[in-house]
């Protein structure tokens, strides 16, 4: 096929996440311009074929669809709406899919913003962790028109078969909100569960088992459970600080609906001194701060 026929996307945002979903975006034959703040990391997407942007403006430019994957609200302001932002770039009518996870006001704002630079925006936080992002299996939680989210399909085809449609825009960033704060309040109790088993001297071998084969093994307390209690941390999928403030986003949408929040207020609190202690590692290494200094009742 002729370059010049081929459907264009602007990929912004080469984290953990965002690579493997931009090399998707190759394997399913568009033609791709990558940019990302530390340029280093797309080098291995242009060596497999795709075009190397020096600015988001300069992704964006020409593309049929514009995605981004960033870390919040900020990073997400800079890269569309900022001096270089691909907002000030894009032809009208192109679709303005963000994927990243931000705040539910964030996700309004901008949308209204994108509206009036001429594009369609979509709403589109995913669930999954990096390996599915590069195998095209990530979960898609949609906030769009009907009639919008028809547009992107093709596009949202190459990053996820499961698309969730919550409703208008704001609707797929409420519900990632609501998964991630759930996350966290699961991660944090596993890891209390686990420290006072420690300190009670029970064999972990036999916790490790007892907590993977009963009614509390969700597919985060599977994952984190032998990382916990081997302490081994190495490949951080998602980070503590990365954590904090999904749930921070969270409580501060759920405050306008909810008069009492513990348990979500408690893992916020939980992971903002995670992210204090170690902001970028990941976020399971929560046990270090819960068991450092505890009493060993087994040693009493």
């Amino acid at each position: 096929m002729d370059d010049s026929s081929r459907i264009r996307v602007g990929f912004i945002g080469l984290g953990k996440m965002g690579h493997g979903m931009a090399g998707r975006m190759l394997d399913a034959g568009f033609d791709v311009a990558v940019w990302n703040r530390n340029a280093v990391k797309a080098d291995d997407l242009i060596a497999r074929g795709a075009r190397r942007a020096a600015t988001p403006a300069e992704a964006a430019r020409g593309a049929d669809a514009i995605i981004t994957m960033v870390s919040d609200d900020d990073a997400s302001q800079a890269v569309w709406l900022g001096a270089e932002g691909a907002a000030t770039a894009s032809k009208a009518g192109a679709l303005a899919i963000e994927c990243s996870t931000v705040s539910y006001q964030h996700a309004l704002d901008l949308a209204a913003a994108i509206r009036a630079s001429g594009l369609i925006y979509i709403d589109c936080p995913v669930t999954g962790l990096p390996d599915a992002a590069a195998r095209g299996e990530l979960t898609l939680l949609i906030g769009a028109e009907a009639g919008d989210l028809d547009t992107a399909r093709p596009f949202l085809a190459a990053l996820g078969q499961t698309i969730r449609h919550f409703g208008p825009v704001g609707a797929g960033t409420v519900y990632k909100l609501i998964n991630n704060l759930m996350g966290a309040i699961q991660i944090a109790g596993l890891a209390e569960g686990i420290a006072i088993a420690e300190r009670a001297g029970l064999d972990m071998d036999l916790v490790r088992e007892a907590i993977l084969g009963g009614v509390v093994a969700s597919p985060q307390v599977v994952r984190h459970t032998p990382r916990m209690i081997a302490r081994d941390f190495s490949n951080a999928t998602f980070t503590a600080a990365l954590r904090h403030k999904d749930a921070d986003y969270a409580v501060r949408l759920a405050e306008q609906l909810l008069p009492q929040l513990p348990l979500s207020r408690a893992a916020v609190a939980a992971y903002a001194a995670a992210k204090t202690a170690a902001p970028h590692e990941d976020e399971g290494k929560l046990i270090e701060l819960l068991s450092a200094g505890a009493p060993n009742v087994a040693a009493d």
